[in-house]
């Protein structure tokens, strides 16, 4: 009987020594993590705040939706660009692909939604017609942008000087 108490006690002292050692690295670690915590967080906040009052100090005037602060939205009327709604349509071949395009219209002078709107109809019927070989690669890209860029002067009569691609996804 003295050996199976003997033999128990040596069972229990390396799982008493096992827990011992978690516990202490977790208070060795959760005060390296305070230590740290404390150099680090008063620089943090600090810079939130500068962040914070360069924002203030740059905020757009009220009622301009959709812009940054300090950053002026560049595609206006006022500036003569007008952004057309995405354009999302299936391919000619294989019909299974998509296209999403996204166009704004640098006109010369004041813009004219109503022929913006025109040229947004073109536009997509145009895109329609195309096949993804056409498209494919750097090469078929800038063919389908100078086709586009010939459609729109074609329908703008010259109003609209640049074509400017936004976004183009196929899926």
């Amino acid at each position: 009987m003295a050996e199976a108490e003997g033999t128990e006690g040596k069972k229990r002292s390396p799982l008493v020594m096992t827990i011992a050692g978690l516990v202490l690295l977790s208070v060795v670690g959760g005060g390296g993590g305070w230590f740290l915590g404390t150099m680090i967080a008063p620089k943090i906040a600090s810079a939130r705040k500068d962040q914070a009052d360069a924002a203030a100090a740059q905020a757009a005037p009220p009622g301009k939706k959709g812009e940054l602060p300090g950053f002026p939205h560049l595609a206006t009327e006022a500036n003569g660009i007008v952004q057309l709604e995405p354009i999302t349509s299936n391919l000619a071949y294989p019909s299974e692909n998509w296209v999403r395009l996204e166009v704004a219209l640098m006109f010369k002078g004041p813009p004219d939604a109503k022929m913006a709107e025109d040229i947004h109809q073109d536009i997509l019927a145009y895109i329609r017609t195309v096949s993804l070989q056409q498209i494919e690669g750097p090469r078929g890209f800038q063919y389908l942008r100078d086709d586009i860029q010939e459609r729109v002067d074609q329908r703008s009569e010259g109003r609209v000087s640049k074509v400017m691609f936004r976004t183009f996804v196929i899926e």
